[in-house]
């Protein structure tokens, strides 16, 4: 699945209006988005307060509405791998009567924004979802819902929150609505994230550092509309600051070599994250960092770990043999990448596949056998498995001129 192949964020949002005017009678007054992400490098290690190499994607989420005076919420989703139903209606939150996850599934990411939301009063509305980034795939269309319903929420009623907590709500609302532990990374770049470049992530406790040059937005792609008032907004720009005392740091790796492209392919193999598997490591990550006597992985090096074999199991020995390489490996590779070095990001890569394969086994058969596509094509420099895995996509550093080839080439191997 290459981005260019998708529709574009103004596709989208034409779609969206259409779908709007259909259902509600009116056109919608406001259109946000917000983009998907795929994970270059630094997987399973942003909850273990370790690196991520994420970057931010033309595959977006689009939300269009209308606030309503009824105190109702009225939702539609375009997506047809969405579950049943795709409209509901719902009472706003109060302190008697919060929101709680339900079905449809889809609709959790924006009830656990709406209950977290920090400002008030908010009122009612009514909005259509339209998405490019695939549901399941391991590009985040998660986070990309929930930063684009916080971004919706903004509109209706302006927080005075840091860049920071809005991401921290973001996650709340994914961890008690959808039951994921997630880390921070997905809603971070969702709402940090540039074009030509990539963001490293330092996912330990500190401060959030905002570059200087920064612009900072509603969401990615400055996509905040009103398209039936005669107001906007407007970006800012800020200079270093430090936005939530418990926050995290943030540098951009340039990542728009012309000459360089990067190729995300879908193996049509569904996850869910909210299974038992994906606690299960969380959990066993915590149960090494414990035995070791160390907050988080983060703190541990392989000669701590390895000393320390003998005090956990051997498969939580190689839950946390991953993320302390995969840690390693993010800080190597965003070196490389900076300066240019395409090919020791690639080895980078593969050794993070086999890693989350072999140690983390999160991978599958499919992802596998498109890594081992990808590799065998010319003009590669590097393959594999992106997202919370069992499924999902891959992605893929190559030279700009092979794309095609290697596109074909992974089509025929398959």
């Amino acid at each position: 699945m290459a981005a260019s192949e998708q529709p574009r964020a103004e596709e989208l949002l034409a779609r969206a209006r259409r779908a709007f005017l259909e259902e509600f009678g009116a056109e919608p007054e406001l259109a946000v988005s917000a983009p998907g992400r795929v994970n270059l490098i630094g997987e399973h290690t942003d909850y273990n307060q370790g690196l991520v190499l994420p970057m931010a994607l033309e595959l977006v989420t689009v939300l269009v509405g209308s606030p309503r005076t009824d105190g109702l919420v009225s939702l539609l989703t375009t997506s047809e791998d969405a579950d049943e139903p795709r409209r509901l209606q719902f009472p706003l939150p109060t302190d008697k009567r919060p929101l709680e996850p339900g079905t449809p599934h889809w609709a959790n990411y924006v009830k656990g924004v709406i209950q977290h939301y920090p400002a008030a009063p908010l009122p009612g509305f009514s909005a259509v979802v339209v998405s490019s980034v695939p549901l399941g795939g391991g590009l985040s269309s998660s986070a990309s819902l929930e930063v684009a319903t916080y971004t919706f929420l903004q509109q209706l009623c302006p927080d005075s929150g840091t860049i920071a907590a809005r991401a921290q709500v973001c996650q709340r609302a994914e961890h008690s609505f959808a039951g994921v532990p997630c880390g921070i990374m997905d809603q971070l770049i969702a709402l940090l994230g540039q074009k030509g470049h990539a963001l490293l992530i330092d996912c330990r406790s500190g401060a959030l550092l905002v570059p200087s040059h920064l612009v900072i937005r509603s969401s990615w792609m400055g996509h905040v509309h009103c398209l039936a008032r005669q107001t906007h907004t407007r970006p800012c720009h800020l200079p270093l600051l430090c936005l939530c005392p418990r926050s995290l740091e943030t540098s951009l790796v340039p990542l728009s070599d012309p000459k360089l492209a990067v190729l995300i392919t879908n193996s049509n193999v569904r996850h869910s994250l909210g299974s038992s598997e994906y606690p299960l490591r969380r959990r066993q990550c915590e149960e090494v960092a414990r035995a070791l006597g160390k907050e988080s992985l983060r703190e541990v090096q392989r000669e701590e770990l390895e000393a320390g074999r003998e005090l956990v199991s051997g498969e939580a020995f190689r839950r946390a043999r991953h993320v302390v390489g995969e840690i390693q490996r993010t800080a190597q590779a965003a070196a490389a990448l900076s300066r240019g070095d395409y090919r020791a990001f690639g080895r980078l890569m593969v050794e993070s596949h086999h890693s989350l394969r072999d140690d983390y086994e999160v991978s599958c058969p499919e992802l596998d056998q498109l890594v081992e596509a990808a590799l065998s094509a010319p003009g590669v420099y590097g393959s594999r498995m992106t997202g919370g895995g069992f499924g999902g996509c891959t992605v893929t550093l190559l030279e700009a001129s092979a794309a095609s080839l290697v596109m074909q080439h992974i089509q025929v191997d398959r």
